[in-house]
């Protein structure tokens, strides 16, 4: 046996071995209940939050998420749809809150008149709300609970919240 053919042997036995390894090993999906191989139909849409209620943010800078429903609003290169009652000249009579002024700036900085056109399309980083149960533990902890515990805990007393 030369070289080539040695290298060829070894190649295939790591393949074999990696591939075994792979059916050992559990392929399921935990968020759809099924095997990764498998395709399953997703799950019903569920109606948006549509109370108009504002939430609270968790962190600095999080960008808000939409309290109502945004069905079938426009929202392409041609209109969009949420600038009917966000944009500063319709929020008076709207009643809407202004979208942040960072939105009318370009990328150095420099404000603009009209909205940015990297901020145009708003459900990049604002979503509607679905009142749902997670498909995950979520141990998130807001920024002023840690605050307020480790304030506690300089004084001696409680500890910082469990994750």
């Amino acid at each position: 046996m030369n070289v080539k053919q040695g290298l060829g042997v070894l190649l295939g036995l790591a393949a074999a071995t990696v591939a075994g390894v792979a059916l050992a090993m559990d392929m399921t999906d935990r968020m759809r209940g099924a095997p990764i191989t498998e395709t399953t139909p997703p799950p019903p849409l569920m109606n948006s939050d549509n109370s108009d209620i504002r939430r609270v943010r968790n962190y600095a800078m999080q960008p808000p998420v939409i309290p109502h429903k945004i069905d079938n609003y426009q929202l392409d290169k041609n209109a969009n749809r949420c600038m009917f009652c966000h944009a500063r000249t319709q929020t008076q009579a709207s009643g809407a809150p202004m979208i942040s002024i960072t939105h009318y700036q370009d990328r150095q900085g420099n404000h603009l008149a009209e909205l940015s056109p990297r901020r145009y399309f708003c459900t990049q980083c604002h979503v509607p709300q679905v009142d749902l149960k997670p498909l995950v533990e979520n141990r998130f902890v807001d920024v002023n609970e840690l605050l307020r515990a480790e304030q506690q805990r300089q004084r001696g007393g409680a500890s910082a919240p469990q994750r």
